[in-house]
Parts: C-alpha cells; sequence; structure tokens
C-alpha cells in the first residue's frame, strides 16, 4: 500500500528550506541549541504559539516550546491549526500518511486519529493542501522530539459556538487519559498599530487564562477580533473546561514591531501552556 506523502508548501518561506539552515535557525531561536528532554509526559498538556515567519514569531513559538520541553516528551500531539484557504470542512482532520519537512518525515498516529473522528471529527484533508498553520509546527516538534514522533493535523474554521464546543468535548474524551501535547497554532491581533493590538490581545488572553471558551469565543465575535486561530482556541478551552483544568500560563508576548521597529501595522504573538494544574 502507498503511504501517502504532504510535502512542505512554506519551507523556503516562513521558515529555511534545508535541514542545515532550518537546523540554525532553531538553535538561534532557543537560544543556542536544543532544550535537554528527559522522561515522558505524565498528563496531557497544551500549548498556543503563533504560525508566522519564523523572523517575526519563531522566538515566541520557542520561548513556549520550550516550557512544554521541561515536561519530557508526549506520546503523540494534535496539532489543531487555523484553516486560512477555506478548503475542507469547518474542522478537519486528517488520519494518515505522513508530513515531510527538510527534518525529515512524521507520521500522523492512526490511532488518535481514529478516536478523534469517532468522537465528531470529520476527515477533510484538502484543509492542509495548502494551509500553512500546521506545517510550520513540525519542524518545531521534530526538533525537539524527533520526525518519528507521530502526530494528528486538524484544521479549524470560526463556526458557530456549539459546533467549537462539541469538538472541545469530543478532544477531551480523547486526551483525557493520554499524555499528549495539544498544539494550538494561532496568531493574535492582525495588522493594528502596536498599541491597539497589545490592548485587544490583553483582552483576549486574559479569558483565555481564565479558561472561558464562550467568553473568548464571544469577545471575539463581538469584536471581530482577528484572532486567526480563534476556533482552534474556543476548542480547546471547551476541552479544558471539560476536564477541568485550571493551569493556564502566559509565557512569551511580543509584536512583530518588536522585530521590524514599524509599529504602526503589527500582528500579535502569544504562547500560552495550559494543563490540569498551575504547581508544576
Amino acid at each position: 500500500m502507498e503511504i501517502k506523502v504532504r510535502e512542505p508548501v512554506v519551507a523556503g518561506a516562513f521558515y529555511p528550506g534545508t535541514r542545515a539552515r532550518l537546523m540554525e535557525a532553531l538553535d538561534l531561536l532557543f537560544g543556542g541549541g536544543r532544550p535537554v528532554v528527559t522522561g515522558k509526559f505524565d498528563r496531557p498538556r497544551a500549548l498556543i504559539v503563533p504560525h508566522a515567519g519564523y523572523m517575526y514569531s519563531g522566538k515566541v513559538a520557542a520561548d513556549g516550546y520550550t516550557e512544554i520541553a521541561k515536561h519530557g516528551r508526549p506520546d503523540g500531539t494534535v496539532i489543531l491549526g487555523t484553516n486560512h484557504t477555506g478548503l475542507g470542512l469547518p474542522i478537519s482532520a486528517a488520519r494518515d500518511g505522513i508530513w515531510r519537512t527538510p527534518l525529515g518525515d512524521t507520521p500522523i498516529a492512526v490511532d488518535i486519529a481514529d478516536q478523534l473522528v469517532s468522537n465528531g471529527f470529520p476527515l477533510a484533508e484538502e484543509a492542509f493542501w495548502r494551509e500553512h498553520s500546521i506545517e510550520v509546527q513540525l519542524p518545531f516538534l521534530q526538533y525537539l522530539f524527533g520526525a518519528e514522533a507521530p502526530f494528528v493535523p486538524v484544521c479549524v474554521m470560526l463556526p458557530e459556538f456549539s459546533i467549537l464546543a462539541a469538538a472541545g468535548a469530543g478532544l477531551a474524551a480523547v486526551i483525557q487519559d493520554k499524555p499528549v501535547l495539544v498544539v494550538i497554532s494561532s496568531d493574535f491581533t492582525h495588522y493594528e498599530p502596536d498599541e491597539v493590538a497589545r490592548r485587544t490581545d490583553q483582552e483576549a488572553i486574559e479569558r483565555i487564562l481564565a479558561v472561558d471558551a464562550e467568553g473568548f469565543y464571544t469577545l471575539v465575535v463581538r469584536r471581530r477580533l482577528s484572532i486567526c486561530g480563534a476556533g482552534a482556541i474556543t476548542i480547546l478551552l471547551a476541552a479544558a473546561q471539560k476536564l477541568g483544568w485550571k493551569g493556564a500560563k502566559l509565557v512569551s508576548y511580543a509584536t512583530s514591531g518588536d522585530v521590524t521597529g514599524d509599529r504602526t501595522a503589527v500582528v500579535g504573538y502569544a504562547a500560552i501552556t495550559m494543563e490540569e494544574r498551575a504547581d508544576d
């Protein structure tokens, strides 16, 4: 049986296109080298990180992954990405094949994917054909945990709250007893003045840290916020509420203006961790 290979679509654009240059870039983003990863996760955890070009948001993403790596290695990762292309369904999953980056080939975790499908996540592989939000997370995971560490890709639009809440309940049912990582791939405010972006993002982040799914979703919709992964974040918050998670922490925040020096129209980037408790 032929293995399906999803070739990279933004290698050489959002991140370096060769193994050597990508490893060099990641070494720099992680402050001079790969963090030491020992042991395994003892429970599920989640991480919200940005997905812009590495030169803009890579440091914030690396800060988030560094925090997660302190807890060891997950058995698998579910990446809930933004749907920028409009292809596929409001929530789209894939269940088999491998995803390729310059660092290697990473397999889809079929067992976890099948459980997500059984809990209401539909399959729609066309959602991933040109989508970058999931792809740009893979080199970070491969760098930390090895290319062989399996994952499941899920693309999320912003449908009505009830659909996202149901998906959150389904995600909670799948991860509740598994030492897995859930990565939410999302940038925050887009193309506003720096001071506006920071103020707006602070409001949204406060609701995330309060694990308030409906409050976050309502803020996004009523204010028409440009947080591109709002649907994926809502799913995570709904799952966290279902599981009784209390431990949410803002690890890092920046805007593109911190890199470019142009603060007239920036994009906001946040790294936020989330788990059952906040005592470690």
